[in-house]
């Protein structure tokens, strides 16, 4: 695989709740994080003393972040409406020459900034909210 660009690493949402994806505008830096908790099954039976985990039983789930320029477009009025109305729509994450990420996820932070001299900035944080599905490109 070639070295990607970090600008094609897509956040995309659902503006309308009916799969119109839209890219989020002015992001400059975006993040996808996976976790998966462990459950710990080790006992004083545990081969050499080593830890046990069991496969498969922990939560799983992921995060969205990404930073950029504020654009006051279509797509940050959405996300203002997603998080004062609590909703948790379809969000994608695109992973250029990997696949796509697709599932509900929730607004859990969303902040703007500037400074005197400089652009208006804005940050936004997303938690899963339920299954995720992955697309091969």
């Amino acid at each position: 695989m070639a070295v990607q660009n970090g600008r094609d690493l897509l956040v995309r949402m659902d503006m309308t709740g009916d799969g119109a994806f839209e890219t989020v505008a002015g992001l400059r830096a975006s993040r996808l994080s996976f976790n998966a908790e462990t459950v710990d099954v080790t006992s004083v039976e545990s081969e050499g003393g080593w830890r046990e985990l069991l496969g498969g039983a922990g939560m799983r789930s992921a995060s969205i972040s990404g930073s950029g320029v504020f654009r006051d477009a279509a797509t940050d009025a959405r996300a203002r409406q997603i998080f004062f109305d609590g909703e948790v729509p379809r969000f994608q994450v695109v992973i250029p020459d990997f696949g796509t990420v697709e599932g509900p996820f929730q607004i859990t932070a969303l902040e703007y900034a500037g400074s005197h001299n400089g652009e208006a900035t804005y940050e936004v944080s997303m938690a899963s909210a339920g299954a995720l599905s992955f697309t091969v490109l």
